[in-house]
């Protein structure tokens, strides 16, 4: 009778698992995610997910469009990048809900140009040849930057680069200036190789944000759950951790601690959607809709859910 006990129970566990919640999480080794790697390497995530009774893969890919493309294609459910390339997702059809923040860093995105180089303010730029990714939201900073100067894109020859190209473009002076943000950013301030023009402060919150497909929000939301509350505790682990973050978040995204502790300092991270966060959002959206980036417009308030931070009690 034991043993009929014992194997009643051991398919049903095996049946629980077979049918765990699997969360495939599709992210890039940037710090403007810092607080979900943080979740990471400190255990949050499996901790989070064992309590829910869900489980999670990690898929890592080199920048927001490449993360479009793995849900698209069905390779992931969930996807962190910046806003801009999120909305972008959104608007050509892809039925998706953001649903968790990472927070903000105003300081995190810049124009930044060498050292040695004559452009001392934005208005300067007009006919150099500045890099930024398209399609990233560097490109929204960059037209406000151009905007509130009187410039167009039309004024400055554009040079189309991933972030990780920026730094050499830069130092071989194949670019007079880029649109960039971190680690690479104080990769090239903190020892002297560049300068920061513009950042994004009082100008450009720069949130970066998870969103996940509708449709398994609807079937799964405890591992939602579970990862905003991994998320969560990471920022909080950040917040008030930095030197020790630092340490820890450096070989993953491959800046020396010193660097990595400046870095950090540029960001206030929080999984919560705040006001301010949902009106930037707004108004990127404003932004793409009025430059043609996208065709379709996009429901903001159907877009940005706090249905899984609200429950997770964030």
């Amino acid at each position: 009778m034991k043993k009929l006990v014992l194997a009643f129970f051991t398919l049903i566990s095996f049946a629980f698992t077979a049918f765990a919640a699997e969360l495939r999480i599709g992210t890039q080794p940037y710090p403007l995610y810092a607080p979900l790697w943080a979740a990471k390497e400190l255990g949050y995530l499996d901790e989070e997910f064992k309590k829910a009774g869900a489980e999670y893969t990690w898929n890592v890919f080199g920048n927001g469009p490449l993360v479009n493309e793995g849900v698209r294609g069905g390779s992931i459910d969930l996807g962190t990048m910046a806003d801009l390339p999120a909305i972008i997702a959104k608007s050509v059809g892809l039925d998706i809900v953001l649903f968790s923040n990472f927070g903000i860093g105003e300081k995190a995105l810049a124009l930044i140009v060498p050292t040695n180089s004559p452009i001392k303010e934005v208005k300067d730029i007009k006919g150099k040849k500045i890099a930024y990714g398209k399609g990233t939201y560097a490109q929204h900073l960059l037209a406000i930057l151009l905007n509130d100067n009187g410039l167009k894109f039309s004024d400055i020859t554009e040079v189309n680069l991933a972030a990780g190209d920026i730094p050499v473009a830069l130092e071989r002076g194949d670019v007079d200036g880029a649109v960039v943000w971190e680690q690479y950013i104080s990769q090239l301030t903190v020892p002297g190789k560049a300068r920061v023009i513009k950042d994004g402060t009082g100008i450009k919150l720069g949130n970066n944000i998870s969103y996940i497909k509708r449709d398994f929000a609807k079937s799964n939301p405890k591992a939602l759950i579970a990862y905003v509350k991994a998320v969560q505790r990471g920022a909080e682990y950040i917040n008030n951790n930095n030197e020790e973050a630092a340490k820890l978040l450096s070989p993953v995204f491959k800046v020396s601690p010193e660097v990595l502790k400046v870095v950090l300092s540029h960001f206030e991270y929080y999984a919560k959607f705040l006001p301010r966060d949902i009106a930037e959002i707004e108004k990127v959206k404003n932004y793409v809709l009025k430059e043609k980036i996208i065709r379709k417009d996009v429901d903001i308030k159907d877009f940005v859910t706090t249905e899984y931070l609200d429950k997770a009690g964030i």
